[in-house]
């Protein structure tokens, strides 16, 4: 069996977290890798013992907690553990408690991991490019605030997305930010093709955690859509006319 080897984050340590990708699971075809994805097409014990290898390999014992993603700024405050046919529609989760795995999916979209280490706060939020825009990091940071949280204290960590290189807009997709914030368009560069940009949500996330008071937040920089082999990608797959994709996982929790 594969040995999984999760992105770490020093900021985040020793808190149990972890970025995976597609290597190191069982699952075939489109799906092949560590394909995580409750809503995709693959087979649900290829998804159960993928699953269950990412948590093994961030945190052997917990509770994995995820929501129903909707491209929302909808955040879950968790305190138990929360049956998968029972997950909420969300896309950020939060909780103080120890032994809860928070999880956040993702083919592109941004995954962001949130820890006030000393307040024992931690939280995970998916950011696609309705929730970034309307504001799921602010959401989250605000709903770990209700827990304790200092957002002086709070690091953010955000995990491997589709980079603006591999990003392609059109420009009524660029005027929606930048009719939200004209100094949004310092994160649209020229396109390949007239009326389109390549857009850096990455950078644009970032921004946001910087905007809400966060003063130490990592990006990795690792483009989904470029690297076939290590990550899924929704964009990719489209592209290809395939039938569907796989998604990874982002995970964070406190111990006992």
């Amino acid at each position: 069996m594969t040995t999984l080897s999760p992105l770490r984050v020093d900021a985040l340590s020793p808190l149990p977290h972890g970025f995976l990708g597609r290597e190191g699971g069982v699952s075939t075809g489109i799906h092949a890798g560590l394909n995580v994805g409750l809503g995709s097409d693959d087979d649900r014990a290829a998804i159960a013992e993928n699953r269950r290898r990412a948590m093994a390999a961030v945190a052997p014992g917990f509770d994995l907690v995820t929501v129903h993603q909707v491209h929302s700024p909808d955040v879950v405050t968790v305190a138990y553990a929360i049956a998968d046919d029972a997950r909420p529609h969300a896309d950020a989760l939060v909780t103080d408690r120890p032994g809860l795995l928070l999880g956040i999916l993702t083919a592109d979209c941004v995954p962001v991991l949130l820890a006030d280490r000393e307040a024992g706060v931690v939280g995970a939020a998916h950011a696609g490019w309705k929730g970034a825009l309307s504001g799921v990091t602010d959401t989250s940071v605000k709903a770990m605030e209700a827990l304790g949280a200092d957002r002086s204290r709070i690091v953010a960590a955000i995990g491997p997305c589709i980079a603006r290189a591999s990003y392609e807009v059109d420009a009524a997709f660029a005027r929606r930010f930048e009719s939200d914030d004209p100094a949004n368009e310092r994160f649209f560069a020229a396109g390949r093709r007239a009326d389109h940009f390549q857009f850096d949500i990455e950078a644009y996330v970032a921004h946001r955690l910087a905007a809400a008071g966060l003063s130490t937040v990592i990006a990795l920089g690792q483009d989904t859509y470029a690297q076939e082999q290590r990550f899924f990608s929704f964009r990719r797959a489209t592209h290809r006319g395939e039938p569907g994709y796989g998604r990874q996982i982002a995970l964070i929790g406190l111990s006992f």
